[in-house]
């Protein structure tokens, strides 16, 4: 072999090293991925949404929709696959282990999960009388097991109940600390929502959270209940800054919208910078109450909005 065919060959192999350890440095620097690894995971986004069942309560109530139905329609409709139930439209149904069953199966065949269940109509948890106080655990007990059995993370339950300011918030915390003691081994929260009256107060229900001062006993802060009574409103940006701190899911209310599809009574991006601020990044819930848009196309705008904003906020 001649000389210059023997540098040629060793300057190949020096170049091919240099090559060779350049790539290396660059997998190793993450500027390049080595081949056979996997790419970067996706960052997971910032909430996520779910579909509350008072959103489709038209339907419901006029026998359109079953409870059956809505998971179903929530994966179809909405390609939503996360859904709040609300007790009322399955009342009898608590503790009919083939009824749930059957719901369970409608949401594996569709890929649903179940978040929780929003329960009315049980009784005052913050009642004066310790008699009506343990009537009511006792009654929201089966909405405890409900949920168990559905896979749920919360029962939503009120705070209802009477006497002074103090003593209804001393009472309502021993009610909800009384009901957590029994949902608490079986895995499940019991989480309040401003939901009409003194409730929708917010320093008044952060409150009865510092009262209860148990890790089962959370809020649900919903952006548009903050009614006080005889037409007095509550600060709902204050309101819901006061209840995150304890927030286990938040509502996010809708009536309407204007033509850029913001929603009219809410600025939804002052009130996420406020629920993403508080370290929340779970579920947030599609809960549609208005009238002059179907109950289609106003949990599609809310859907809509909220995902704009999940793409902004990032």
């Amino acid at each position: 072999m001649s000389q210059s065919r023997r540098d040629f060959l060793l300057f190949s192999a020096k170049l091919g090293a240099l090559g060779s350890l350049l790539s290396r440095a660059r997998g190793q620097s993450g500027q390049q991925p080595e081949a056979g690894k996997p790419a970067p995971a996706a960052k997971p986004p910032l909430f996520e949404i779910s579909l509350a069942e008072w959103s489709l309560h038209r339907a419901l109530q006029s026998g359109s929709m079953t409870n059956l139905d809505f998971p179903v329609a929530a994966a179809k409709d909405y390609d939503i696959r996360c859904v709040e139930y609300v007790n009322s439209f399955f009342k009898d149904k608590a503790r009919d282990a083939k009824y749930l069953a059957d719901l369970n199966q409608r949401c594996r065949d569709h890929g649903v999960s179940n978040h929780l269940i929003m329960c009315d109509g049980e009784g005052e948890l913050g009642a004066s009388k310790k008699e009506a106080r343990a009537a009511a655990v006792e009654n929201h007990k089966r909405w405890v097991d409900a949920a168990k059995s559905l896979g749920c993370k919360s029962i939503r339950v009120n705070a209802g109940g009477d006497g002074t300011r103090e003593e209804h918030q001393k009472q309502a915390a021993e009610g909800l600390v009384a009901l957590a003691e029994y949902a608490g081994p079986l895995d499940i929260d019991v989480i309040v929502e401003n939901h009409g009256g003194v409730s929708s107060d917010g320093s008044w229900l952060a409150g009865v959270m510092k009262l209860a001062a148990n890790p089962r006993v959370g809020t649900l802060p919903d952006f548009g209940n903050f009614n006080l009574g005889d037409g007095k409103q509550y600060d709902r940006y204050l309101g819901v800054s006061e209840l995150m701190p304890f927030a286990k899911a938040v509502s996010a209310k809708s009536h309407d919208f204007d033509e850029q599809g913001n929603e009219t009574a809410t600025d939804y991006e002052k009130m996420l910078k406020i629920v993403l601020a508080a370290g929340f990044h779970s579920w947030i819930g599609i809960e549609y109450e208005g009238e002059r848009l179907s109950e289609k196309d106003g949990i599609l705008a809310t859907k809509a909005l909220l995902l704009k904003l999940r793409a902004k906020l990032a």
